[in-house]
């Protein structure tokens, strides 16, 4: 089964431009209309496929309104992870593009360099980058939480 997570934005196209200049995304796929408008936008990046729409609403919703946070006075209710072979140069290429570092990026307890990004519109991007190899016993010391294999 394939998932394809999908962000709704104020302004789509100006998103569009600012994921691909400051992300690195590349358009997998762009449906517009007649004046230019995005109907349906689908971007790749780290091998996964990313929804990009304006903000919209409808009988096939069945009552949800697709917003941006830009639109909630900055209520996210959900980030999208993505591997990164450079998480700092992307971070550096993202905060020279005017994304603005939640978290710079950093070694986490886990293995994983990470850092969050917010775009324009105040999404939440995050990325990790796999540094090292550690094991569940060094996690829960770490942490102090208790690691379950599911």
């Amino acid at each position: 089964m394939a998932v394809t997570p999908t962000v709704f934005y104020r302004d789509p196209k100006a998103a569009l431009d600012w994921l691909q200049r400051a992300l690195g995304f590349e358009t997998a796929m762009l449906l517009t209309d007649d004046a230019g408008r995005i109907a349906h936008c689908e971007v790749s990046a780290s091998g996964a496929h990313i929804g990009v729409a304006g903000e919209w609403e409808g009988p096939q919703l069945g009552g949800a309104r697709m917003r941006s946070p830009a639109s909630t006075g900055g209520v996210c209710t959900q980030f999208v992870w993505l591997d990164a072979p450079d998480v700092d140069a992307l971070a550096a290429r993202a905060a020279a593009a005017g994304g603005k570092l939640a978290q710079a990026p950093e070694d986490q307890f886990y293995g994983d360099r990470t850092c969050r990004i917010l775009d324009p519109e105040g999404h939440v991007w995050c990325f990790r980058q796999k540094v090292a190899e550690v094991s569940t016993e060094a996690m829960e010391k770490a942490s102090g939480l208790k690691f379950e294999k599911v």
